[in-house]
């Protein structure tokens, strides 16, 4: 890609931000400063690396692609703030490496222009499996971020948006336009903020009780949760939980399939 000869990926969904306005308003979005911890996800050529190590938080950049981190070291060599380190996002075990950089008390920030194609299993994976990550800013596909912060009763809202409500509260800071990546995408993409809740909505839930329950509710979501759920609820659970039989997935908002689960796990 011009004089470093390198060209984007098309297997791991590489599409580069550009635009020196865009990584400086994603790292003001962050809000995070001295004293804070980073973890940056697909550094790419380091351009939102830089902007977020100008704030003065620690900043740890994880690529993983090898062909493109001697540039991206090249980049932000000037940065005594940041650590680069090659691992793929997806296999890496985050609380060990996060217990590497910190101390357990340590929360962590995550902000990432995400691969489309990585996004959603990402988010989710890191919600369920590593709490000291307590706040994330993640540039997705814009229907993907709108999933991941609906409401109940609207068309975009789905298991996802049940498991981002379960362990967080998501919203849409803004839309990127596809003219600041290189290549460019064929959709615009959006913000997510997901800051993770202080305590747990539900202690005596186990969550995964709770995600099952979930995906076989929108697993079928035109149709009623008596039918989706046929086997797995009773009429009575469906009473004890204050739930009407007749509702559909999408009408439950994520306090709603917690009563739903404590009865049916009880």
């Amino acid at each position: 890609m011009g004089a470093s000869g390198l060209t984007p990926k098309r297997s791991l969904g590489q599409n580069f931000v550009v635009d020196p306005n865009t990584v400086r308003r994603i790292a003001r979005i962050a809000g995070v400063g001295p004293g804070d911890s980073v973890i940056e996800i697909g550094a790419g050529l380091g351009s939102l690396t830089r902007a977020l190590a100008e704030t003065g938080a620690r900043i740890i950049a994880i690529e993983v692609d090898d062909s493109i981190i001697p540039l991206l070291n090249e980049n932000i060599s000037e940065c005594e703030n940041v650590t680069v380190i090659h691992a793929d996002a997806m296999t890496v075990n985050w609380n060990e490496l996060l217990q590497s950089h910190g101390d357990p008390n340590t929360k962590w920030h995550l902000v990432a222009n995400l691969p489309y194609n990585v996004a959603t299993p990402l988010v989710a994976d890191i919600l369920d499996d590593v709490p000291a990550i307590s706040h994330m800013l993640v540039m997705v596909q814009k229907e993907v971020g709108e999933r991941m912060a609906a409401s109940p009763s609207t068309s975009a809202y789905g298991a996802v948006s049940v498991k981002i409500a379960f362990w967080g509260v998501a919203t849409i800071e803004g839309v990127v336009p596809p003219t600041v990546f290189m290549p460019r995408p064929n959709v615009d993409s959006a913000l997510v903020s997901i800051t993770r809740h202080a305590e747990s909505l539900a202690t005596d839930v186990v969550p995964n009780d709770l995600f099952r329950l979930v995906q076989a509710g929108f697993g079928k979501r035109r149709k009623m949760l008596r039918s989706s759920l046929k086997g797995a609820v009773t009429p009575e659970q469906f009473e004890r939980a204050n739930i009407q039989p007749t509702a559909r997935a999408e009408e439950l908002d994520v306090h709603a399939w917690i009563r739903l689960t404590r009865e049916v796990h009880q």
